[in-house]
């Protein structure tokens, strides 16, 4: 979702979101704005910083939305994204939000196994398809996994370079509409980032988690609404490794009968 020049237009025209910039950057030390509005590029796609540029972006955003009076009833965000719906829900402190990206985004941009990894979008193929497809070129040793599950037609794969070149060729054989490989470097949301996650456990020890505004969030993890009984905690850390489960997101705001969104 990232790119040079985003926010850029918000930042100029809106008070409100030039205070978002310049409080990220006091409290992560990372001069978001300056990677946001001017890269280079392979600043931007720096795991580290994309998950922070994109939150602050966001909820930069969201402050202008606020402002102008329109207010969420229910909010979700993918992988990351999640963040930025807990943190309008009151539910994580902005400060906390933030600290915990920036650890967030480097140790999964940084705590990596050694192989050579990559991800790829899958279009117009159902889930269960792509799932066979994976489990069986992961049945000769290798390793490709479903990572998000985007929406009923669209599927992310993650795994080892080789692999995913394999699922392509299949996928498509298979009758996937289309397959394009993304520009990310990691097996992010699979098993590999255990290292990242069980580090990532011991920073969320340190954030007091409030009881929220009465915004309803969706997990990524299972597509049910946060309930003050959830353990935060363990969800979040489990959120590195486990697959996104955007499409039952969705599915739940279908079935609430949610007729207006806006991202």
């Amino acid at each position: 979702a990232q790119a040079v020049g985003m926010g850029k237009d918000i930042y100029e025209k809106y008070e409100e979101a030039r205070k978002i910039y310049e409080e990220a950057k006091k409290i992560s030390g990372i001069d978001v704005k300056e990677i946001c509005f001017n890269g280079p590029e392979e600043e931007l796609m720096k795991t580290e910083n994309t998950q922070i540029a994109i939150l602050t972006t966001s909820l930069a955003m969201l402050e202008v939305l606020k402002s102008k009076g329109i207010e969420a009833d229910v909010a979700t965000g993918l992988s990351l994204g999640e963040y930025g719906a807990l943190i309008y829900a009151g539910i994580i402190s902005f400060e906390d939000g933030i600290k915990l990206i920036k650890k967030r985004g480097y140790y999964m941009g940084n705590l990596l196994p050694k192989e050579e990894y990559s991800m790829a979008a899958v279009i117009g193929l159902e889930s269960s398809k792509i799932e066979e497809i994976c489990n069986e070129i992961n049945q000769t040793g290798k390793f490709v996994v479903p990572a998000n599950y985007n929406c009923s037609v669209q599927t992310a794969i993650s795994g080892t370079n080789e692999a995913v070149d394999i699922a392509i060729e299949k996928l498509k054989e298979a009758g996937a509409r289309k397959v394009v490989k993304l520009k990310t470097s990691g097996p992010f949301h699979t098993e590999k980032l255990q290292t990242a996650k069980e580090l990532y456990e011991k920073e969320l020890e340190n954030v007091e988690f409030q009881n929220g505004n009465g915004v309803k969030v969706i997990k990524n993890l299972d597509g049910k609404i946060y309930t003050e009984n959830d353990n935060l905690k363990e969800i979040l850390a489990k959120h590195i490794i486990s697959p996104v489960r955007f499409d039952k997101a969705i599915e739940y705001m279908k079935n609430e009968k949610i007729e207006r969104f806006i991202e």
